[in-house]
């Protein structure tokens, strides 16, 4: 949780925006083994004290940053099964290849581990399943998938099927990867929605 500012003494945005930003990044680079409240001051070229003014902890840092600045997967109705699970595959996406993709990474493997983070973690990848699966179940309410397509695995091998292509690429490619997000978007939600409507 986050710790309370002294009364009279109203908290500087920019400073916890640079403090969580630093969070995220020294968490992507060096994990929780690497993560301290000095490594993060440092970082964000405040003084120590200003963190502990906000967080007690570096669990409760590392929560609320990842919190702020991990990008949350919206359920988007755009009235066709095409265009959310287009604008889903290009959200998932951005959050692989934004700039707290190594983050995202890392808190995936090892958020169990790290007590007040797990629980975080779990809510957002908990928010992240409900919106998916609304998307797929409001096409079969309107009959463009049939009643007996399986939403888990249209939905992992959507899923799977961005985490895999964004870990396969090489680095020196990453680049033309975020320039193609869109048309690699399309081209794996045609293909999936092919499989599911021949089931």
């Amino acid at each position: 949780m986050t710790a309370t500012a002294p009364a009279g003494r109203p908290r500087d945005p920019e400073v916890d925006r640079r403090i969580t930003l630093a969070a995220v990044d020294l968490f992507g680079e060096a994990g929780w083994a690497g993560f301290s409240l000095e490594a993060v001051a440092r970082r964000a070229g405040v003084g120590k004290a200003s963190i502990y003014l906000r967080w007690s902890t570096k669990e409760s840092l590392l929560a609320d940053a990842l919190a702020t600045r991990i990008i949350d997967i919206a359920d988007t109705d755009t009235g066709t099964l095409r265009g959310d699970l287009v604008d889903l595959a290009r959200q998932m996406l951005r959050l692989y290849l934004g700039e707290s993709s190594r983050a995202v990474q890392r808190i995936s493997v090892e958020a169990p581990s790290i007590p007040g983070v797990a629980q975080r973690w779990e809510e957002l990848r908990g928010s992240q399943v409900l919106a998916a699966r609304a998307m797929v179940r409001r096409g079969i309410r309107r009959g463009e998938i049939p009643e007996s397509a399986s939403v888990t695995l249209l939905l992992d091998t959507l899923c799977g099927g961005v985490a895999m292509h964004v870990s396969s690429t090489p680095a020196h490619l990453l680049p033309r990867l975020v320039s193609d997000v869109d048309d690699y978007a399309e081209r794996l939600v045609d293909f999936l929605l092919r499989a599911a409507i021949a089931t």
